[in-house]
């Protein structure tokens, strides 16, 4: 926990903490921890998602806080992909009690360089615009993308994570535009909600670990996963 804050506000930290799962106070640096107890604090006062594209270093820091729903991550990365940004890093500590807040930082960029201000100016419009349902993502992509093409050399695996104690799905693939924006269309259809994610690109592929709570925020008995991983991977051949 961190240390010289006012006892109010470690209170005030410890009780926001107890939301997420288990693992999120041991693993989650007090850093994170504080900036995410903050952006809850401006949603709050708000009651409209934040939103926030900074400048960090030769790329584009986008954070997010919203209730966590199941289309929110497939409207994200929808907008992503129809701007032509590229994602580098990707981190996601979503809640598993009321209120169900997610906290998403992402880092991107379009042509190796940070977003110019325009540009970061029209993502979060359009981010906002998607999420109120004046932005057709689908729409748009299927201009530029081919949504019914398969992804190459797809893989799925799903199985309850010994650590964290919760559902995960594993998702591989060969890179390609659009390519985490059809793996978040995939686990919409079927109603999943993510809690964390952890994300590496390497040699062409990309691996993604997706933890994981079922419709109606429910754990997912692994019988029922492995049919999950099963009708995502269809999905994401194009079948």
């Amino acid at each position: 926990m961190a240390s010289g804050l006012k006892s109010s506000t470690l209170e005030l930290l410890k009780r926001f903490n107890q939301a997420f799962p288990q693992f999120y106070e041991q693993f989650v640096s007090s850093e994170i921890q504080l900036q995410n107890l903050r952006l809850a604090y401006r949603l709050y006062k708000s009651k409209r998602a934040v939103i926030e594209l900074k400048p960090e270093g030769s790329k584009t820091a986008l954070h997010f806080a919203y209730r966590n729903q199941s289309f929110l991550l497939s409207d994200i990365f929808g907008v992503l992909a129809a701007y032509g940004l590229t994602i580098h890093s990707l981190s996601l500590y979503g809640q598993i009690k009321p209120p169900m807040l997610v906290f998403i930082k992402l880092l991107v960029s379009r042509g190796n360089k940070a977003l110019s201000d325009k540009t970061a100016e029209n993502v979060s419009r359009a981010i906002r615009e998607a999420l109120g349902g004046r932005f057709e993502v689908e729409e748009m992509l299927a201009v530029e993308f081919n949504l019914d093409a398969g992804l190459e050399k797809a893989e799925t695996e799903f199985y309850v994570d010994p650590v964290f104690h919760l559902p995960a799905l594993v998702i591989e693939a060969d890179n390609q535009p659009g390519l985490l924006y059809k793996v978040m269309y995939g686990v919409w259809q079927e109603d999943l909600l993510v809690v964390n994610a952890n994300l590496l690109v390497w040699r062409g592929r990309t691996r993604l670990i997706l933890y994981l709570l079922g419709p109606n925020e429910s754990l997912i008995p692994e019988y029922l996963g492995h049919k999950i991983a099963e009708g995502v991977l269809q999905r994401l051949k194009g079948k």
